[in-house]
C-alpha cells in the first residue's frame, strides 16, 4: 500500500491541476477563435494567389507582349538579375502603345467598380478602415471579386499601384462574409475583418508577422487594436503557410548582407526622417488634392474618370516608364547599386505624380508599392550624398535604400511597427532594424497628422466602433456643463473668408473647428451660426495656387451646423457624434451662444471616471455588509 502513495498523490495531483486549468481556460472561445481565424487565412491566401497570378497574367499581355516593356524585376521573382539594362528598360519597342494601354485599363477597371461596386474604387485600404470603424465591419461579398478583377487590370495595364489596398480589401471581405455566415455580431465581425487583412498582405508579400502588426495598426494614426491581434496572426501565419506551399518561399526583394555596427550612423537618420516626412507630407497633400479634384471638380461620370488617369499615367510612361506598375524591379536595382542618382531622383517625382493619377481618378490599386519605392528611391540618393560627405561613416549607401522603403511608408501611413517588419521580412534583412525602426518612429512622430489613409481615426476613444461598447446610463446623469471649461474665448469665420485668412486663424490658435456666422442677428442679438469649418477640411487645398485659395471661401468648406447644450447629458452628446463624427461640438448656453466645445475624448474619459466611481461605490457597499 505505501509503495501506491506517490502514484495515488502524483495522479490526483495531476488531476487537480488538469481541472484548475479546464475551469481557467475558455476552451470553447479560443478553439473557436482559432477555427475562424484559421479559415480566414485559407481563404485570404487563395484569394492572394488568384489575385497575384491575375495581375501577371495581364502585366505580361499588356506591358511585356503589347509594349515590349521588359520591366526590371524583384529578387525574390527572377533568378538572373544580371541581366538588367537601363537602356533597354527605358525604351519599350512599342512604347507608342502607351498612350493607350493604361486607358483601356482604366476605362475597364472604372466600368467595373462604379457599375458594380462603388466602394472598390481607390486604393481599398480607406474602405476597409471605414467598414471597421462605422459600418460594423459589413463589406458586400462582391466587392471581393470585383476589387481583385478592377486592381489586376489596373496594376497590369501599367497603373502606377500595388497590391496591398486591394488584396487588404478583399481578404477584410473574405473575413465579413465569414462572420455573416456564422451570425457574429458586429465587434467578432470586425475582428474577422482585420484577420481577412493580415491573411491577405501575409500572402501575398509573404510577410506574415508584417501583415499580422500592419492589419491591427492602420485602423488608426496612434494606437492598434489590440483584440485582433490573436486572429490577426493566426490568420496571417496560416494563409502565408499555404500561399508559399503553392508559390514556394522566397523573400519580395533579395539584399546584399547589410551590416549595422557604428551607432553614430544613427546621425544622418535623424536628418533623413525629416527629408522623407517633409516628401510624405507634400506626396500626401498631392496625392488627396488629385483625388479631390478628380470627385469634386471633374464633372464627369464617375466610370469614365480612371481613363483619364490612365491616360495621364501613359504619356507621362511614354517618356519614363519606370513608372508603371508597381515599379518593384527597379527598386530592386537601386538596392543592387545599379541606379545612378538622376534616375532615382526622376522616379520619385514621376512616381509620385503617377500614383496620384492612377488612385486619385479611382483607379483600383494600392498606396504600399508606389510609397516604398518613392522612399527606397530617397533612400539611395541620400545614401550615395552621405558616403561622398562622410566616406568613413557611411560605408553601406545601399543599405539606404531599405530604410527609406520603411522611413518614408511609416511617414505617410502611420503604421511604424509593421512597416519595420514588413520590410525587413520581404527583403530578409534583420540587421538594419535598429536604424529602420529609429529613422521610422522621428518621420511617424514629424507627420503622423497627415496620412495617404484619411479614415484613420487617433485613437480607440474617437472610433465610432467603440463608442457603441459605453454604457449610456454612466452618462445620463453628467451634464454637458460639468465638463466645458469656463471662461473660453474662440476664434469664427464669416462666408466669405477666404482660405488664406481661414489658413491663418488655424495656424495662430490651436483650434481644430470654427464657427461661421452670419452678418445679421436676430432679433434678440444672438449670433446666427450658419456652418463649421474643420482643420481636416482645409488640408487638401493647402497646396493650391494663389487664385484658387482666394477663390475658395468659408462657405464653401462650412459642414452643417450642429451643437449641443450645457444641460444636455453625455449620453446626448454621445449619440450627436455618432451621427455627424465632428472632431468636436460647438456647446450653447441657453441663450444660443457658444461657450464652449466637446471633444469626443472627454466624453469617453468621463465615461471611464463614472465606470469608476461605480466600481468604488460598489466596492463600498460591499465592505460595508
Amino acid at each position: 500500500m505505501r509503495a501506491q502513495g506517490p502514484f495515488r498523490y502524483l495522479r490526483t495531483h495531476y488531476l487537480r491541476q488538469l481541472r484548475l486549468f479546464d475551469r481557467n481556460f475558455e476552451w470553447k472561445i479560443t478553439g473557436r477563435w482559432m477555427f475562424y481565424s484559421a479559415l480566414v487565412g485559407v481563404v485570404g491566401a487563395l484569394g492572394a494567389l488568384v489575385f497575384s497570378t491575375l495581375v501577371t497574367w495581364i502585366s505580361d499581355g499588356s506591358l511585356l507582349k503589347l509594349v515590349g516593356y521588359s520591366m526590371p524585376m524583384p529578387g525574390g521573382e527572377t533568378s538572373d538579375l544580371s541581366a538588367f539594362d537601363l537602356d533597354q528598360a527605358l525604351l519599350p519597342a512599342r512604347r507608342w502603345l502607351l498612350f493607350f494601354i493604361p486607358t483601356v485599363g482604366g476605362l475597364l477597371s472604372g466600368w467595373l467598380v462604379f457599375k458594380y461596386a462603388p466602394e472598390a474604387e481607390g486604393h481599398g485600404t480607406d474602405a476597409v478602415i471605414r467598414a471597421y470603424h462605422r459600418e460594423g465591419g459589413e463589406i458586400r461579398p462582391r466587392v471581393a471579386i470585383i476589387k481583385m478583377l478592377a486592381s489586376s487590370i489596373t496594376i497590369g495595364t501599367g497603373g502606377s499601384a500595388g497590391k496591398e489596398g486591394p488584396i487588404a480589401q478583399i481578404g477584410a471581405t473574405f473575413g465579413s462574409y465569414i462572420g455573416d455566415r456564422f451570425r457574429l455580431n458586429r465587434s467578432e465581425r470586425r475582428l474577422l475583418l482585420i484577420a481577412g487583412v493580415a491573411a491577405g498582405i501575409g500572402s501575398i508579400f509573404q510577410s506574415p508577422l508584417g501583415g499580422a502588426f500592419f492589419a491591427v495598426e492602420v485602423m488608426y494614426r496612434e494606437d492598434i487594436e489590440s483584440e485582433g491581434i490573436m486572429p490577426a496572426m493566426i490568420a496571417a501565419i496560416t494563409g502565408y503557410s499555404i500561399y508559399t506551399s503553392i508559390v514556394g518561399t522566397s523573400t519580395v526583394f533579395t539584399t546584399p548582407d547589410y551590416q549595422f555596427i557604428n551607432p553614430l550612423e544613427l546621425l544622418p537618420l535623424v536628418l533623413f526622417a525629416l527629408l522623407c516626412a517633409v516628401v510624405g507630407i507634400v506626396y500626401t497633400n498631392i496625392f488627396i488634392g488629385t483625388r479631390n479634384l478628380f470627385s469634386e471638380r471633374l464633372a464627369i461620370s464617375a466610370r469614365w474618370k480612371p481613363a483619364i488617369g490612365g491616360l495621364l499615367v501613359g504619356s507621362l510612361a511614354f517618356f519614363f516608364p519606370a513608372i508603371l506598375g508597381s515599379s518593384y524591379g527597379w527598386l530592386q536595382q537601386a538596392i543592387n547599386g545599379n541606379l545612378p542618382i538622376v534616375i532615382m531622383l526622376a522616379i520619385v517625382f514621376a512616381k509620385i505624380i503617377a500614383t496620384s493619377f492612377t488612385i486619385g481618378s479611382g483607379g483600383s490599386g494600392g498606396v504600399f508599392a508606389p510609397s516604398i519605392v518613392i522612399g527606397g528611391m530617397l533612400g539611395g540618393i541620400y545614401g550615395l550624398g552621405m558616403a561622398t560627405l562622410l566616406p568613413d561613416l557611411v560605408t553601406q549607401p545601399a543599405a539606404y535604400v531599405m530604410i527609406g522603403m520603411a522611413t518614408f511608408f511609416t511617414a505617410v501611413a502611420n503604421v511604424p511597427i509593421a512597416t519595420t517588419i514588413m520590410i525587413s521580412e520581404m527583403t530578409g534583412s534583420y540587421t538594419l532594424l535598429v536604424p529602420l525602426i529609429f529613422s521610422g518612429v522621428i518621420a511617424h512622430v514629424l507627420a503622423r497628422r497627415w496620412s495617404l489613409y484619411t479614415e484613420q481615426v487617433r485613437n480607440h476613444n474617437e472610433s465610432p466602433a467603440h463608442r457603441h461598447e459605453l454604457t449610456p446610463e454612466l452618462l445620463s446623469e453628467i451634464k454637458v456643463g460639468s465638463i466645458v471649461k469656463h471662461p473660453v474665448y474662440y476664434h469664427s469665420l464669416v462666408p466669405d473668408h477666404t482660405l488664406d485668412e481661414i489658413q491663418s486663424v488655424f495656424t495662430r490658435t490651436r483650434e481644430v473647428v470654427l464657427p461661421v456666422m452670419a452678418s445679421d442677428e436676430d432679433a434678440s442679438g444672438t449670433p446666427n451660426y450658419v456652418g463649421l469649418v474643420f482643420l481636416d477640411s482645409i488640408q487638401p487645398y493647402l497646396q493650391s495656387d494663389a487664385l484658387l485659395k482666394q477663390a475658395i471661401v468659408a462657405g464653401d468648406l462650412a459642414e452643417s451646423f450642429v451643437a449641443v447644450h450645457l444641460e444636455d447629458s453625455l449620453d446626448e452628446v454621445q449619440a450627436v457624434f455618432e451621427r455627424v463624427e465632428y472632431p468636436e461640438l460647438p456647446v450653447l448656453d441657453a441663450s444660443g451662444v457658444i461657450v464652449g466645445f466637446v471633444r469626443p475624448g472627454q466624453v469617453i474619459s468621463e465615461y471611464h471616471r463614472a465606470g469608476i466611481r461605480k466600481k468604488q461605490m460598489n466596492e463600498s457597499d460591499s465592505s460595508s455588509t
